[in-house]
């Protein structure tokens, strides 16, 4: 043993690869009979040659030890801490490696290393928790992706969390068959309207505690108002959203459901860019299409747009049935109009200019 050492540190006409070679297969072959001393001084040797020895041969060593159950752990360890593409094999294969080991590991590793960690098959939910705590997106994409991860359902809550911000992470999300639909309810808050349109069809429950809610806020309605009114802290909560870019659709369905309806025209009219005495003549006077307008405008899915319809026109004690041709409307509106388009519509209604008497006349036009 104490020969290797020597060689390592001075290789005396030895190529540094054959040393390197020599002692992973003494490693290999003898590490169970190996006391600590012995497995500390080849640890060391190892890791001294470890920069001279050509990557192609560290990767070969890497390949040969990612399918040996019973390769020594030390050797196994060794390998993962080296450059990303020797260890990738040995994350991503070797069953010497343990839930256990892999926390240890991801503690203090790469974004690349994390990242194999993340695809590797069938982890555990600690090590999919740890995960889902990175900062990284190409880790959490490659942990969501990862068919056979087992996450646990306070993990989802980090990662649909996490993909607020990261749109990478909104349509692996959705196609997992185990994310829970309450959860997929949540993203659709937030994601795209091709993204909502996809949940509607592949999730065809996730949208049952959505209704519940709409039932409880509509029994709220029917009871009596309970929210306080609107006071210059509420107006300036929605400034401060509006400045910080986080006044969107989701907002508008959070206060609509709690019934807080001076905070929610209030909310409306702000993302319409229009006075906030302008935005109950859009919702309540003219029918269904400036309401599907203004929702378009601001990006609420068409989905969703029945529940806005009816729990805000409930609020107001006015009826929500909508007619075939208001139906039909609707439909054109969210099938005919982008989002710019439908903003520039709303704002051209003349319901913003002319008297209170023709308001209804004009924007029904």
């Amino acid at each position: 043993m104490s020969r290797l050492a020597l060689l390592a540190g001075n290789p005396d006409g030895t190529r540094r690869e054959d040393i390197y070679l020599a002692v992973a297969s003494l490693y290999r072959s003898q590490g169970s009979m190996l006391n600590e001393r012995e497995r500390a001084i080849m640890r060391e040797i190892m890791l001294r040659l470890t920069h001279d020895v050509e990557m192609a041969i560290r990767i070969t060593l890497a390949e040969h030890l990612a399918d040996d159950p019973t390769a020594p752990l030390d050797l196994i360890l060794l390998l993962c801490d080296d450059k990303i593409e020797v260890a990738r094999p040995i994350i991503l294969r070797s069953r010497r490696l343990t839930d256990q080991d892999l926390l240890k590991f991801i503690a203090e590793a790469s974004t690349a290393h994390q990242t194999a960690c993340a695809e590797r098959p069938d982890i555990g939910e600690p090590v999919c928790d740890a995960l889902a705590h990175s900062d990284a997106e190409p880790v959490l994409v490659a942990l969501v992706r990862n068919a056979t991860a087992r996450i646990a359902a306070p993990t989802f809550e980090t990662l649909v969390e996490k993909s607020r911000r990261i749109a990478s992470l909104q349509e692996p999300l959705v196609n997992r068959s185990d994310l829970p639909s309450t959860l997929v309810t949540r993203m659709c808050e937030w994601v795209s309207e091709a993204l909502k349109s996809h949940i509607a069809q592949s999730h065809p429950f996730a949208f049952e505690s959505f209704a519940h809610s709409l039932g409880q806020a509509q029994q709220t309605i029917q009871s009596g108002p309970s929210a306080k009114p609107l006071n210059d802290g509420g107006r300036k909560l929605i400034d401060k959203l509006a400045a910080a870019g986080q006044l969107k659709a989701g907002f508008l369905l959070r206060v609509l459901h709690q019934g807080q309806m001076e905070l929610f025209e209030l909310a409306f009219a702000k993302m319409l860019d229009v006075a906030p005495a302008d935005i109950g003549p859009v919702l309540y006077e003219c029918g269904a299409r400036p309401v599907a307008l203004a929702c378009r405008a601001v990006g609420i899915d068409r989905c969703v747009f029945s529940t806005v319809f009816n729990l805000s026109r409930a609020a107001r004690r006015l009826p929500s049935r909508l007619t075939p041709n208001e139906k039909a409307e609707v439909e054109s509106v969210f099938d005919g109009f982008s989002k710019a388009e439908a903003l520039a519509r709303i704002k051209s209604i003349e319901v913003f200019f002319t008297p209170a008497t023709d308001k209804i006349a004009a924007a029904a036009g």
